[in-house]
């Protein structure tokens, strides 16, 4: 049971009143010997405890009695109490039975009376409350709700410790181990807060859950539910609050991706461009010395240039983090925030950043929702008023899964209100840009006749829509390269893609990048395995095709043109029974001249067999066919009366026939025993890591040749086409689809370029001014008109002067019209 404070008596306020100044003043040496010695010192522990009651009994008595914001007892009195209250708090943990109530005193009197209380004496009785939280003498989820309290009555001192608090408290208590029913308990807390309808303790509540959450105490799937949820507050400001929290990781994403690209030396210097010059250059020009240094330049950027990849290959979409991506409900969530964004009225900034959050919610989660095209539809326009965030926010929300019926609509707004002849080149730029990455996420949209039109931009004389275009022929070559013209496909890697249909999954059947294990395996040795079992079976089969060594791949495919060969021959055994059975007897004469010319056909037909049938058969088969040609062409040249027997083409089908089923037995055979293998293996961890680092030596490679530091072909470096996980990971950045659009500049900034470029020059002086500034005699050229003139020189000079004054003195006054004619 608590004990009532004493009744407050003049006696009882005298005695304090004549102790307490020496009190006051020994506290801090009272303090340091009561932890040296405490059993020694209760007495005065006692009567300090009783003071303090009383002054706490006093303050709320004069609280009840007036509303004066100076509290009870003067300045001096509450220095008294909260100097008292300090000190008890300090040696609570050496006197833990006697002081057992300090935390309801001080706990109570904060919760009461926090708004009636000076200043001074609140910042001391949270230290106090403080350091008994930390010293463990009261749990934190005791005093949760209190300290939430006192960030909302308006002192921003209390404020700043209350909040400071929280979140050192949890973060100590999650250092070594996370308590998962303590998390619960202050999460439930927080939770509770930040859904309640009051503004400011769910704003201050929500930021204690951002800062943990971005400090990764709490990076948990609650937490980040919890703040996806803020977004549905009736407060507007705190909804702000919270999508812009949500915008905010994108933006924080896109720089840490900046920060790790500038981390190696290829990338920290942008002047560095590694190209075929610059290693021709290295090896053959200059002196050695010279040649050295680049080439150990060289070696340094290939070295960057292969850790950078390794590094990003191992953390390409591993870094990436959003509370969106943890949302349980991650439709609900959009079709609320849309329905939202319909009915407020919020300024354009704010339902911007709505559209945003939407759309990335949309393409993260792979989303079906219709209604949000038509909504951004009636927006695209290029005179919009942020019209490129807004286009991003549209390629964010198009996915896979998304039909292209729904999508259309917009995709043709975009076209036609951006890329036509009389739109602005920095429109048509970001249209085609725009079109790029749509069709990148849903090749459907696009066909023939619009990709065609859309490609003549190449030829725009503005760097920005010739750039824009020429992507976009980039892309097609690699998804669909028969939409393109011939002439506009170039070398694409696969001439015969095709985009998936809509809904169409591609299910894997083997471990993705097992073939690098076999392709390392190969020159070990582990191809002369198999060679052996395929010249083993050769042998069972057919022991004449001993020295066949062709790859199963492309025998299988001379199996099929032999086979269709072979059906040929067979229909036209078929027409020559047919005809023997019709003719009669008494036309042999024709008939035998006939046969005569269907026997030189046949030959010449059979001679194509063989030529056909070269690669796949074995060369005993061969022979016998040759054989049997020569026996047929000389009986057919030697009596020309005599008919072609059918038995002949029979046996020669029926050697063609043996040998062809033969050798597609065996593709079979071996196609099945590669088949089993890879089925039957497994797998393990020292396979995935080799996996692992063959894949990154494999983009190292290709990243050497598409600078030009490494022989390869080129055309599989060009382009890659990312992923549709990769694309919904990466964020549309509005800036990229106007790249390379020049900014009509204003004046200001004309101005300022100018004066720019002025500051490294002097103050302009004229020529003849700077002549006459000069100092130090007469120049070569004065000193040359100085000289004296020889004689004939002079003689010529004055001749030339009398003439020109004779002829001007001639013509002045009067204008010389010629001489008449009459005279």
């Amino acid at each position: 049971m608590r004990q009532h404070a004493p009744a407050y008596t003049p006696e009882a306020a005298s005695a304090s009143a004549t102790g307490g100044a020496g009190e006051r003043h020994s506290l801090p040496a009272l303090q340091a010997k009561m932890k040296r010695d405490p059993e020694g010192y209760e007495t005065e522990l006692r009567q300090l405890q009783r003071h303090f009651e009383s002054s706490v009994f006093l303050f709320r008595q004069q609280a009840a009695l007036s509303s004066s914001s100076s509290g009870g007892g003067g300045g001096e009195t509450a220095k008294e109490l909260g100097d008292l209250a300090l000190f008890l708090a300090h040696v609570a943990p050496f006197y833990p039975n006697d002081l057992a109530d300090l935390p309801d005193h001080i706990g109570g009197l904060l919760d009461t009376n926090a708004r009636a209380l000076p200043s001074g004496l609140r910042v001391h009785l949270v230290q106090a409350l403080i350091l008994l939280v930390n010293r463990k003498i009261v749990d934190l989820e005791d005093t949760m709700e209190l300290f939430m309290e006192l960030q909302v009555i308006g002192d921003r001192a209390v404020k700043k410790l209350a909040f400071s608090h929280i979140v050192h408290s949890i973060r100590r208590m999650n250092q070594k181990h996370k308590n998962e029913a303590k998390n619960r308990k202050l999460q439930g807390i927080l939770f509770k807060l930040v859904q309640g309808e009051e503004e400011s303790r769910a704003k201050r509540a929500f930021t204690i859950l951002c800062d943990l959450h971005r400090r990764r105490v709490w990076f948990d799937d609650r937490t980040a539910n919890a703040i996806c949820d803020a977004c549905f507050h009736p407060s507007s400001r705190l909804m702000t609050a919270a999508i812009s929290l949500l915008i905010g990781y994108e933006n924080v994403e896109q720089e840490d991706d900046s920060d790790a690209s500038s981390e190696d030396e290829a990338s920290q210097n942008p002047n560095i461009i590694l190209s075929k010059e610059d290693v021709y250059k290295a090896n053959h020009k200059g002196t050695s010395a010279s040649k050295k240094k680049k080439k150990a330049k060289l070696e340094r950027v290939v070295r960057s240039m292969k850790r950078q990849q390794r590094k990003s290959n191992e953390e390409s979409g591993s870094n990436y983090y959003s509370p969106l991506t943890y949302l349980k409900d991650p439709q609900g969530f959009a079709e609320k925030l849309f329905s939202r964004l319909q009915k407020c009225n919020e300024r354009f900034e704010v339902r911007m950043m709505m559209l945003k959050v939407i759309a990335r919610t949309i393409g993260l989660h792979h989303l079906v929702l219709l209604n949000f095209y038509p909504y951004l539809q009636r927006y695209v326009q290029p005179h919009q008023r942020d019209v490129t965030t807004l286009l991003a926010a549209a390629v964010q929300a198009c996915h896979e899964m998304v039909p292209p019926d729904a999508v259309e609509p917009l995709f043709k707004q975009i076209v036609n209100q951006f890329v036509h002849d009389r739109s602005r080149p920095e429109a048509i730029a970001v249209g085609l840009n725009v079109v790029r990455e749509i069709c990148m996420r849903i090749p459907l949209m696009m066909n023939e006749d619009l990709l065609q039109d859309l490609v003549l931009y190449k030829k725009s004389h503005e760097k920005a829509v010739s750039i824009a275009a020429r992507s976009l022929i980039t892309l097609f070559r690699e998804i669909c390269p028969s939409l393109l013209v011939k002439k506009d496909r170039g070398r694409p890697i696969d001439p015969t893609a095709r985009p998936k249909a809509f809904g169409e999954t591609t299910i894997a059947s083997d471990v993705p990048g097992a073939e690098l294990l076999d392709e390392e395996m190969s020159p070990e040795g582990g191809s002369d395995d198999e060679s052996d079992a395929f010249d083993s079976d050769d042998d069972e089969v057919l022991p004449s095709a001993s020295g066949t060594r062709q790859s199963l791949e492309s025998l299988s495919n001379k199996l099929d043109a032999s086979e269709d060969h072979e059906d040929e021959v067979s229909g036209e055994q078929d027409d020559a029974e047919e005809l023997d059975e019709d003719d009669s007897d008494d036309d042999m004469d024709e008939l035998d001249d006939d046969s005569d010319v269907d026997g030189d056909t046949d030959a010449s037909a059979e001679d194509e067999d063989e030529e056909l049938n070269d690669d796949s058969e074995n060369e005993d088969s061969d022979q016998e066919v040759e054989d049997s040609d020569e026996e047929d062409k000389s009986k057919g040249s030697g009596s020309k009366v005599q008919k072609r027997k059918l038995s002949d083409y029979i046996g020669q089908l029926d050697a063609a026939d043996a040998s062809l089923r033969a050798l597609k037995k065996l593709a079979g055979a071996k196609k099945a025993e590669a088949s089993t293998d890879e089925a039957g293996r497994i797998f393990g961890d020292e396979d995935f890591k080799r996996i692992k680092e063959l894949k990154a030596k494999k983009a190292a490679k290709l990243a050497l040749v598409q600078h030009g530091l490494s022989k390869g072909d080129t055309r599989s470096v060009t382009f890659k086409l990312p992923s549709t996980d990769e694309l919904s990971l990466k964020r549309v950045d509005p800036s990229e689809l106007a790249a390379h659009v020049k900014r009509k500049m204003t004046k200001e900034e004309r101005l300022e370029m100018v004066k720019a470029g002025r500051e490294d020059r002097g103050k302009y002086q004229a020529r003849a001014a700077i002549k006459q500034k000069k100092t130090g005699g007469s120049s070569n050229k004065q000193k040359q008109h100085q000289k004296r003139m020889p004689l004939a020189a002079k003689r010529a000079k004055a001749a030339r002067s009398r003439q020109e004054k004779k002829t001007k003195a001639k013509h002045s006054g009067k204008q010389f019209r010629g001489r008449k004619a009459w005279k």
